[in-house]
């Protein structure tokens, strides 16, 4: 009998053993079959253009096709989600926004997945900044003078954005709150309305992602007052950053390449690795920015990082302004 139950027991280490072996060399050959890659936003947008140049280059670099599957509402949400519940075995990835990474959380009384639990940050593709722009006839040239004039004449200063809970929203409560600046907020469905009733001088200010207004700008119809990323945005590099005029606001729509939680670390390490080699290539940089995208790169400690750091920020913009998408 023990010779039966030592001879049990080496059968079933041996096969624990073999299996172990396998998982480890099929995760060692990763990718050995399609991959797909989750775009929780309608085909066309930037996060779609974006996800589709890196996943044609992640495709050349590993041999396997990069499959984008668009699966827009809710703000993002349905599809980072179907990301957060997919197997963490390194076929089924994100190409999501700073939204339902970090912003979203704050938005929705209810959320089907927690960014910072059910997510591997995998890494920092890069960044759209927003710009503060105003019609010409305002007579405003720097954010100084554009809250001055704001609170000169209480009511007479109106900004819109691309929507209720947008980036551009939160910004523009940001704003309002550190300046003081008494514009009243009017929301839009979308950056394009916006633009057309800040042309036609129906409101004096718009703030949103730069995009849509870099071609506008550039021709003198409208006038840029302020980009609101870290650095001058190279697209627009005589207009200055909020930061350089003294006001703290910082706010860009970022991109970046997510699994589901527990995504192997080889997986991980390999994916960071062709990303950044692509969005620190020439080509890359070139492609981002047709529209008006500035590449980035790093690790995903650092992308992991700035999701908690960028829910922490935003959630007080939201609580204290009482915004919500629900």
């Amino acid at each position: 009998m023990k010779r039966q139950n030592f001879l049990k027991a080496a059968v079933t280490a041996a096969g624990m053993l073999l299996l172990s072996q396998t998982a480890a060399m099929a995760q060692a050959e990763w990718p050995n079959k399609p991959v797909r890659v989750v775009v929780p936003f309608p085909a066309g947008g930037s996060a779609d253009l974006v996800a589709r140049q890196v996943a044609q280059h992640l495709s050349t670099a590993f041999g396997q096709q990069f499959i984008v599957d668009n699966r827009a509402g809710a703000g993002g949400n349905i599809g980072t989600d179907a990301v957060a519940k997919a197997a963490p075995d390194g076929y089924t990835l994100g190409l999501s926004t700073s939204g339902p990474l970090a912003n979203n959380k704050s938005l929705y009384k209810t959320m089907p997945f927690d960014a910072q639990k059910d997510l591997t940050p995998i890494a920092l593709v890069g960044e759209i900044p927003l710009v503060i722009v105003v019609n010409p006839g305002v007579k405003a040239a720097s954010l100084k003078e554009f809250v001055a004039a704001s609170k000169a004449v209480p009511g007479s200063s109106s900004a819109g954005h691309p929507g209720n809970g947008t980036i551009g929203h939160l910004a523009l409560e940001s704003f309002k709150t550190t300046t003081g600046a008494a514009t009243q907020a009017v929301p839009y469905k979308g950056d394009t309305p916006a633009m057309t009733d800040l042309l036609g001088g129906s409101i004096q200010s718009v703030f949103a992602p730069v995009t849509p207004f870099i071609q506008n700008i550039q021709a003198g119809k409208l006038r840029a007052l302020a980009v609101t990323s870290a650095r001058r945005f190279p697209g627009l590099p005589n207009v200055p950053t909020a930061l350089e005029q003294g006001v703290d606001l910082e706010a860009t729509v970022w991109f970046a390449f997510v699994g589901p939680a527990g995504l192997p670390k080889n997986v991980v390490t390999k994916l960071n690795q062709e990303v950044n080699k692509y969005t620190s290539s020439a080509e890359g940089r070139a492609k981002f920015a047709q529209f008006a995208l500035v590449s980035a790169n790093g690790g995903p400690e650092a992308l992991g990082t700035l999701m908690n750091a960028e829910a922490a920020k935003w959630k007080k913009i939201v609580e204290a302004a009482k915004i919500s998408l629900e």
